[in-house]
């Protein structure tokens, strides 16, 4: 990479609230993060290749804050798809976690898939983005397959990368590639070897248990890694699941449109049953941010409705309602063709009106930590066109 990536504030404030958790489970090493009310029934978030527990961290902060659970966890070293179905369980069992809702992306997405069609009285629901059926595709673009296990790292982390689109970006999505670039170089030579062998040894998702009503594929409709046929067979295996359109996003959209993601995983999760429970929360301190791209939800002190903002420096969303539509206009949120989904869209905006959020700090924002008194701006970086890989 060229140039010196810099962290951007607000994965700074999530790394300072929420922890990191480590347990070792038999031979695995799992690395994950749990935010929320643990009352309720989690929300786990599987990356892809690419990825780690922290891409999520836009999920974890704006899902708990509204009364969710979330999890987001890395992938451990498996090498085979039995073997992520059974250490998988076994780290549910160890957080003790019985009944779950799966959110995955691209490689994430699949291995959701084969757990839950192995494992169908765990998975209540489904949410799938940019993700595939089968590897046959994948294999077959990668005839070193089998020598996968003794590549050097940074021929395996040149792959990974070669999804990603080359330039120009728009400045969240260029941060989002950023973010997962700098991600990948935190991964070992066996993070990157297993994941690819989970990518490409033979397997394909079958016959699942659960309903396609409780399945939500939610797709960009720019441009990603994973082909477009394979995203079509995806589609046409769940005719009944609910659609979810991103406008645009790339490859990541979960942290270049955090905030569609994150209302079409509350639309979801609201349709298959779960509700937050923003009374089980505890008080959580907010610092003041520097707010550069005027988002009403990320400084607490421009609520000039005459409210105080408490203790806690939340603000309710009802008063930044017409800021919202000042600054951002239209949301680029597309849904599916199911006639009721705009009411549940409406009854969830209102909802979300009446409850107290914490500031939002924003797509990868520049912030200012006062208690600290530190700049973690983020300087833009040019992503070396060389980089080549699978995500």
């Amino acid at each position: 990479m060229k140039g010196v990536y810099s962290a951007p504030g607000d994965y700074a404030y999530f790394k300072s609230q929420v922890p990191l958790h480590r347990i070792p489970i038999g031979t695995k090493q799992w690395r994950y993060y749990d935010f929320g009310p643990k009352a309720a029934p989690p929300l786990i978030c599987l990356p892809g290749t690419a990825g780690t527990a922290d891409v999520y961290y836009k999920q974890v902060m704006s899902l708990s804050m509204k009364g969710y659970r979330v999890i987001s966890v890395d992938i451990p070293c498996v090498w085979s798809h039995h073997e992520w179905i059974q250490v998988f369980e076994k780290f549910l069992d160890a957080i003790d976690v019985h009944h779950i809702h799966l959110y995955g992306t691209s490689l994430g997405g699949f291995l959701a898939q084969l757990f839950a069609q192995q494992r169908p009285r765990r998975v209540k629901s489904l949410v799938l983005s940019n993700s595939f059926l089968e590897t046959q595709s994948f294999a077959a673009a990668m005839p070193w397959a089998p020598i996968v296990s003794w590549t050097p790292s940074f021929l395996l982390k040149r792959y990974v990368l070669t999804g990603i689109r080359d330039g120009p970006h728009e400045p969240f999505i260029a941060d989002s590639v950023d973010f997962v670039v700098a991600q990948v170089e935190t991964l070992s030579r066996d993070d990157l070897a297993s994941r690819l062998t989970l990518t490409v040894n033979a397997a394909s998702i079958g016959s699942l248990l659960l309903s396609d009503l409780f399945i939500t594929i939610m797709d960009t409709n720019d441009y990603c890694a994973i082909p477009q046929h394979l995203k079509d067979q995806l589609s046409e295996k769940y005719p009944g699941a609910r659609r979810a359109y991103l406008k645009t996003g790339g490859d990541f959209p979960f942290l270049s449109r955090p905030d569609e993601v994150n209302l079409h995983l509350q639309l979801h999760l609201r349709r298959v049953g779960v509700e937050a429970q923003p009374e089980l929360l505890g008080g959580t301190k907010i610092v003041k941010a520097v707010n550069p791209n005027n988002d009403p939800y990320e400084d607490p002190a421009k609520n000039d409705h005459g409210r105080p903002v408490g203790a806690t420096g939340m603000v309710s969303q009802s008063e930044v309602s017409e800021d919202w539509k000042n600054n951002y206009g239209e949301t680029s949120i597309s849904v599916g063709d199911k006639s009721d989904e705009s009411e549940d869209l409406d009854d969830l905006l209102e909802d979300n009106r009446k409850m107290p959020l914490a500031p939002d700090p924003g797509p990868l924002g520049t912030h200012l930590l006062e208690d600290e008194g530190l700049d973690h701006g983020h300087e833009h970086k040019e992503t070396e066109p060389e980089l080549l890989g699978l995500l």
